[in-house]
């Protein structure tokens, strides 16, 4: 026979059971971590951080992209499909396939090295005698303002169709230069670099007038990025590095203090400003990062880096330019 104490005991841990089970059920850690995927190049995948996932890829990603940081903070599923070298064909052929109507959260950066950014920034790095800067520039302005618009539209229709609730924010790129060129080995003029820059804008423009024609977000880091551009006090946009693929990209402060404050709020509604025991939550999910990415390694073995190319003086192209520009080649190095 149950003690009649006993028996109360009992039905009121019963009755306590039942009020907090659903609550359980219905709490944050309960129910599944919201689905958010990172599309795009290696603005978005965190080439400049000098630290990557090993995912059977040279999509370089990492952890200490703005992607991670966000996911971290907000606690989000996040599937990590951003790609060095990616072009708007990369992203609709491999990287549009991670999304469904369950996904609630993209972001996405593509549009530079459809641009030929990459070859563009090698080509104004020479010194003004043997590069063709302002044709390479006239080439990149071109393809932004004639074929790009008709590109974006097809692809943010094609990740509206797919993720029919997803809130999607569409992510700018920095203007690289503030008017000096502090690195040895590079020659960008003052003049270039206002060129360069403008066609950074170029292309947020287009960028920003087909991401509000879908009813996407965009997230343009000119200002942000202002003060911290390559040669300023604080970079958070390497300048000539080496390994030389890391040139010319936001690195770790780039992503956390740049990119993660900016696009956050946008796609979360609050701003994540990453601090300790995020950085670590982030760090901690490489792994699982780097498995899932492995099952995407075949199809991401097409896409080509798109990279900057320093300058080599000792070439024979070099050679021959110099002495079509009347330069004795060794004098010139000698006094540069």
């Amino acid at each position: 026979m149950t003690h009649p104490t006993r028996g109360l005991r009992r039905l009121v841990a019963l009755a306590a059971a039942a009020l907090v089970l659903p609550l359980l059920a219905s709490s944050p850690a309960a129910a599944a971590a919201p689905s958010y995927v990172a599309l795009g190049d290696s603005y978005s995948s965190g080439v400049g951080t000098r630290s990557y996932i090993s995912d059977g890829s040279s999509c370089q990603r990492s952890t200490y992209a703005f992607p991670s940081l966000i996911a971290a903070a907000r606690g989000y599923a996040l599937n990590f499909r951003a790609c060095s070298g990616a072009k708007i064909p990369d992203v609709t052929n491999t990287q549009l396939s991670a999304l469904s109507a369950s996904t609630k959260y993209v972001t996405i950066s593509v549009g530079g090295n459809d641009a030929g950014f990459a070859d563009v920034l090698t080509e104004c790095a020479q010194p003004g005698w043997m590069s063709n800067c302002d044709g390479a520039i006239n080439t990149a302005q071109a393809y932004i303002n004639n074929k790009l618009p008709g590109a974006l539209a097809t692809l943010y229709a094609s990740i509206r169709s797919r993720a029919s609730a997803a809130r999607v924010v569409v992510v700018g790129y920095p203007r690289v230069f503030m008017g000096e060129d502090c690195n040895a080995g590079t020659w960008f003029s003052p003049a270039e670099e206002t060129r360069l820059n403008a066609t950074a804008n170029l292309l947020n423009g287009k960028l920003s007038s087909a991401a509000s024609a879908r009813g996407f977000a965009f997230a343009n880091p000119t200002s942000r990025f202002t003060g911290h551009a390559v040669c300023d006090s604080t970079e958070w946009l390497n300048g000539l590095s080496n390994p030389v693929s890391e040139s010319y990209h936001p690195n770790r402060l780039g992503h956390a203090s740049g990119y993660t404050p900016l696009v956050s709020p946008l796609l979360t509604g609050a701003a994540v400003r990453p601090d300790a025991a995020t950085m670590r939550t982030a760090t901690a999910s490489g792994a699982v990062l780097a498995e899932q990415q492995r099952a995407y390694a075949a199809a991401d073995a097409g896409i080509r880096p798109q990279e900057f190319r320093a300058p080599d003086l000792t070439s024979h192209r070099a050679r021959v330019a110099a002495r079509h520009a009347g330069i004795h080649l060794e004098r010139w190095l000698a006094r540069h």
